[in-house]
């Protein structure tokens, strides 16, 4: 029998430390950050697109993004764009999918792939990637693995997760030259010097959130470390299937589920979780002082999107979403700064305080602003 692969795109994220250009009903998987023609989110569909079919792909988003998403995807059936009823992390986004392929697929059919990716991620080189995710999902099929995509860290990233596998490991196999390691844990963010120290070691990869399994073994692996949300996976799917009420009821089981990442939840504790290393060019995009890497610059190492002027700038990023045409916007004189415009909004900050962005949306949020 041949086994059906599903994509999962997770894009529920509200990328709220891209302000002002981000927003609750257009996160940063919305925007055009890193391509000028496409969305990250539609950068994510047309990486999956040419091995999983628009049919088998579906993206799990929040209730907020559900339709804007289905306007915007017109490639992928609209009853495919899922919405989780509330936040609860990986976890519950991974849980929400398991129980709607389950209900969709067969309430038997538990040994299908899911193939888990993400909406907000610059990826470099698609062929490349498609071979990565293409020998994890083989290696999951082969040999039951849990596997994710790792990847070798060019810089001492404190804003990462990172994958550690044994000291002196070889691979446990290969596909296509992509190698194949086991894990020996998961680490969250860690401080500068821990990063410095990851980034010597040579055993240490980022770990970029990507997934691979089959549903027999994620759902196996979540009755044994996490049996709460094993059987809710079951009472989704069950609601689901029914169809007497199941909004309702899926809500009510979802809003239940422990709001903790998939790497807590099952991949820190399984003994047969696997890594495929990625050689592609790879960047979680999560700040906007990441725009450096991937846009061009100029002499003094500046960024400038949307024709700005830039006079006696150094290391500054300047981001101007309406263009010059419609908003002029000029910096002078400025070094290791953020700098973004929109029609209603402007952001300034050192480089090095482009994590606390989000303070600004609290702020915002408090004072029941409009430009949120």
């Amino acid at each position: 029998m041949i086994v059906p692969t599903i994509g999962i795109i997770m894009a529920g994220g509200s990328g709220e430390r891209f302000w002002p250009v981000s927003r609750k009903k257009k996160p940063k998987q919305l925007l055009r950050l890193t391509d000028g023609r496409l969305t990250l989110l539609e950068e994510a569909v047309e990486r999956v697109l040419p091995i999983i079919p628009p049919e088998r792909l579906f993206v799990a988003t929040n209730q907020t993004l559900q339709e804007p998403i289905r306007a915007a995807m017109t490639r992928i059936p609209p009853e495919n764009i899922l919405a989780e009823p509330t936040r609860r992390n990986t976890t519950g986004c991974l849980a929400f999918a398991a129980a709607h392929l389950l209900a969709r697929y067969g309430r038997t059919h538990d040994d299908m792939i899911m193939a888990v990716t993400t909406a907000d991620h610059r990826i470099g080189d698609p062929e490349d990637f498609r071979k990565t995710i293409q020998a994890a999902i083989w290696y999951a099929k082969e040999k039951n693995a849990l596997m994710v995509v790792g990847l070798h860290p060019d810089r001492p990233e404190t804003g990462y997760g990172y994958i550690e596998i044994p000291e002196g490991a070889q691979p446990a196999a290969a596909c296509e030259g992509v190698s194949i390691f086991p894990t020996h844990r998961f680490r969250e963010k860690p401080s500068l010097p821990d990063a410095k120290a990851y980034l010597d070691s040579g055993h240490f990869f980022w770990n970029s959130g990507m997934f691979f399994w089959r549903m027999s073994v994620f759902l196996e692996a979540m009755k044994k470390f996490m049996p709460e949300v094993h059987q809710s996976i079951l009472d989704m799917r069950d609601a689901l299937i029914t169809g007497f009420n199941p909004d309702s009821i899926v809500a009510s089981v979802f809003e239940k589920l422990p709001n903790i990442s998939i790497d807590y939840a099952i991949m820190e504790k399984a003994d047969h979780v696997y890594m495929a290393q990625g050689d592609f060019p790879w960047d979680d995009v999560g700040l906007w002082d990441s725009l450096a890497r991937y846009h061009s610059k100029d002499a003094q190492n500046n960024v400038a999107v949307g024709d700005p002027i830039l006079i006696e700038c150094q290391d500054v990023t300047v981001y101007n979403e309406p263009g010059g045409e419609k908003m002029a916007v000029g910096v002078l004189g400025m070094k290791d700064v953020i700098v973004v415009t929109t029609e209603d909004g402007v952001l300034v900050c050192p480089k090095n305080r482009a994590q606390d962005v989000r303070m600004i949306v609290e702020r915002l949020k408090e004072q029941n602003a409009s430009q949120i």
